[in-house]
């Protein structure tokens, strides 16, 4: 299940970069640049249909409070989802995210926390994919979905 073969569109930093036959390393390279890099994000599988991620806790992640930031969780969800719907969708144009809702379930406080993104419905002008993260003892912390709008080229092109 990776996304070596796929042609696929992947937003990062708002920007649309195309990703033809690559690895999950020189996905993880390309995604690397931005925020992903700053969280320290690492994806570990990737396809149209399931996006796996994890990331290693560490203390600029947390809340004063010594427990890992909401906001980390729902930037987890946000990267998964984009990633999965990027490559679902292909070549055919690229996606944004137009909500996003996590759930908080669990403090986590170290270790390595993991994401699963899977697709709940995948239409011809949306997406909504879910995510679930667990911690090193599979317990679920976070639960998030993200609702994708599809920006095919053609349909853009048509409009300008």
């Amino acid at each position: 299940m990776g996304i070596k073969g796929d042609a696929a569109q992947v937003l990062d930093e708002g920007a649309a970069v195309a990703l033809a036959a690559i690895s999950i390393e020189e996905l993880n390279e390309r995604l690397g640049e931005g925020f992903d890099r700053l969280l320290g994000l690492r994806i570990t599988a990737a396809s149209g249909d399931e996006v796996r991620a994890e990331l290693e806790l560490r203390p600029e992640l947390m809340q004063p409070n010594g427990i890992l930031h909401g906001g980390v969780h729902c930037a987890i969800v946000e990267s998964v989802t984009s990633i999965g719907a990027s490559l679902w969708l292909g070549d055919v144009g690229q996606v944004v995210g137009v909500s996003n809702s996590t759930d908080f379930l669990r403090a986590c406080t170290s270790g390595l926390i993991k994401a699963v993104g899977t697709p709940i419905h995948r239409g011809r002008s949306q997406q909504l994919w879910g995510v679930v993260i667990t911690d090193t003892s599979d317990r679920l912390v976070a639960k998030g979905q993200v609702r994708l709008q599809n920006l095919r080229t053609s349909e853009r092109a048509a409009k300008a």
